[in-house]
């Protein structure tokens, strides 16, 4: 594999800066642009071929999409809302993971894709609720904290899981997954303890105006030390990376300019490389083969129906039929962390290449159709 391709670069970077224009113009959400055009300048037109320094940038790409992922997690939303307030959407969640878990049983997979079918994008609820300005209505945020509980709960469980696989046994060989949290636990208690008792030291990470950028500096060194952490204690390096951004975020609430910064570093240029990566990696063969297509299509209407029934549950908050469907589509939106446990599933040997193709098509597939779903119900007549 060559290390270094100019041209390769060359033509990525300019795809990382056209595609979003042309995503917006015709009204598709970047990240599918982003894996087509993986797909056409690599296995399709062979112009560039994933290589090393390619890798490792849309490896750092990932990390950060991961860690700012885990700035969604904002826990001081479930202290302010009490464990009744959130039972609701618990409940819709563990309706979620059953459902999945029967229909995956009943067809013979592996259980481990019930917790791919059962994520959900906080990436992309978040921002369609703020736009129709129901993010602070009780419908709101049923589905925004029934997004974060999936987005949280599902990669903590496919932790637990991929540890308990990996030794074949539930025990004391898991341990290593307690230590790790508790390892996490008092780096958090510490950042906060810390950044208490010196605030004014801390205000140099929030300056926008610090010529050297401490913030960011501050932000990789601990995402890339809890990835480092994940590694030696053997768990999954990408829920390193998210509990790295759920710490930071937990310890300074009010990130400002920062966040903005750290958006732009990361969403301007190596989380594009990412998806564009994905694309360059893909199985081009199968999309030949037309029973791909049927299983795609019926995982989608896996993917869709166990949201979608669940989502019935808020029918207990006098919500309409037409928005309690609407919601549910919105739910099925799924991107990055479907696309992050379907690699952990084929690493673990859970999922075959073939699944993880499908899952990836299925990705995109929602990412494009579950708001216009969401948007088609939700719209009174």
């Amino acid at each position: 594999m060559e290390y270094f391709d100019p041209l390769s670069i060359i033509i990525i970077s300019l795809g990382a800066f056209i595609l979003p224009l042309l995503a917006n113009k015709i009204k598709i959400p970047g990240l599918v642009l982003e894996i087509a055009y993986g797909l056409i300048i690599g296995p399709v037109l062979g112009l560039v071929t994933s290589s090393e320094f390619i890798s490792g940038m849309a490896t750092l790409g990932f990390f950060l999409l991961m860690f700012l992922s885990g700035f969604e997690i904002e826990l001081e939303i479930f202290e302010e809302k009490g464990l009744k307030q959130l039972i609701p959407p618990l409940a819709i969640f563990l309706g979620t993971i059953l459902l999945s878990l029967f229909i995956v049983n009943f067809l013979g997979y592996d259980l481990f894709l019930a917790l791919v079918l059962s994520t959900t994008s906080v990436g992309i609820v978040v921002p369609i609720l703020r736009t129709d300005e129901k993010i602070k209505t009780v419908y709101g945020q049923l589905i925004f904290l029934t997004a974060l509980i999936a987005d949280f709960l599902t990669l903590l469980i496919a932790t637990i899981y991929a540890s308990v696989v990996r030794t074949e046994s539930l025990g004391l060989k898991n341990l290593n997954v307690v230590l790790y949290f508790i390892v996490i636990l008092m780096i958090l208690r510490i950042l906060r303890r810390t950044a208490w008792w010196y605030p004014e030291q801390f205000k140099r990470l929030f300056d926008e105006n610090d010529p050297e950028e401490l913030g960011i500096r501050s932000s990789l060194a601990l995402m890339l030390s809890m990835v480092g952490l994940s590694v030696l204690f053997d768990v999954e390096p990408i829920l390193g990376a998210f509990l790295a951004g759920t710490v930071f975020a937990l310890v300074f609430p009010n990130r400002g300019s920062l966040e903005t910064s750290l958006k732009g570093f990361s969403y301007g240029f190596l989380i594009p490389i990412f998806f564009i990566n994905v694309g360059l990696n893909y199985d081009i063969e199968i999309l030949t083969n037309s029973t791909f297509y049927k299983e795609v299509f019926f995982l989608l209407v896996l993917a869709i129906s166990v949201k979608v029934i669940p989502a019935f549950l808020m029918a207990f908050f006098n919500i309409s039929l037409r928005d309690i469907i609407a919601g549910g589509f919105l739910l099925s939106a799924r991107f990055s962390l479907i696309i992050a446990m379907a690699e952990i599933g084929v690493e673990l040997g859970l999922l075959n290449q073939k699944v993880e193709s499908e899952i990836i098509f299925l990705a995109a597939l929602t990412a494009t159709f579950a708001p216009i779903g969401y948007r088609f119900f939700s719209i009174k007549r």
